[in-house]
């Protein structure tokens, strides 16, 4: 029976990337992933020195914008095109940067396939044990609790979230950096801005010193104290 795996890559440096995930890879016949808007993949771009060279690659098309049918649409085509691969035999790798399982496009063809096909998780390094790591800033200790949330919520929620966390990761910063600035501000609280970590061009800085246009792999951070057992 053909087998889908959903293969977690890590944050960017083809160096975090799992044995496991490497030798998946480096073997498949059947490759795909997304790309946005017919440009390149990232996703593909961690994985390009381990491809087969006579792997056939299925590129499923995210149309940038924020309405969900036609994003709905591209992955049902996807899906679709994964199905008939493993229909015919093959087993068929999806690369996925991060993990697959943490807001990974992934879970999208999951929903589609996996009901019908033997399918196989390999979980990736995540971005947000990443910017961690790049920034020096140990998360959580003990009793402590970290929330992660998207930059996509309205204001109120955000704030309330962060004022009643130990830790916050926030996600998905992209646009709407100025209305987390404001937040913090607000909360008088420190923040990390960590941008593109464990690429070359990686940017880790202080909130108040981060640049004023964020891309989408962008994160902040925000702990409140290290722990007293710490010291």
């Amino acid at each position: 029976m053909s087998v889908l795996y959903g293969i977690g890559l890590g944050p960017g440096d083809p160096e975090l990337m799992t044995l496991k995930a490497h030798r998946l890879i480096s073997a498949a016949k059947v490759v795909a992933y997304p790309t946005l808007a017919g440009g390149e993949s990232f996703a593909r771009s961690i994985a390009a020195g381990v491809i087969a060279p006579n792997a056939r690659e299925i590129r499923i098309d995210i149309p940038m914008t924020t309405a969900r049918e036609p994003a709905q649409a591209a992955y049902d085509t996807g899906a679709a095109d994964i199905a008939a691969a493993l229909d015919a035999g093959d087993d068929v790798v999806v690369l996925c940067e991060g993990d697959p399982f943490f807001y990974g496009s992934f879970m999208y063809l999951f929903a589609r396939l996996s009901g019908r096909y033997q399918t196989v998780i390999v979980p990736g390094v995540t971005s947000l044990t990443t910017c961690a790591a790049v920034a020096g800033l140990p998360l959580t200790a003990r009793n402590e609790t970290l929330t992660v949330l998207p930059a996509t919520l309205d204001a109120d929620t955000l704030r309330d979230r962060i004022a009643h966390s130990d830790a916050v990761a926030i996600m998905k910063v992209g646009r709407h950096l100025p209305k987390i600035r404001q937040i913090i501000a607000d909360l008088a609280l420190t923040a990390t801005y960590i941008e593109r970590a464990s690429l070359p061009d990686q940017i880790v800085l202080p909130l108040a010193d981060a640049p004023e246009n964020a891309p989408y792999f962008s994160m902040i951070l925000i702990t409140k104290g290290a722990d007293p057992w710490l010291t």
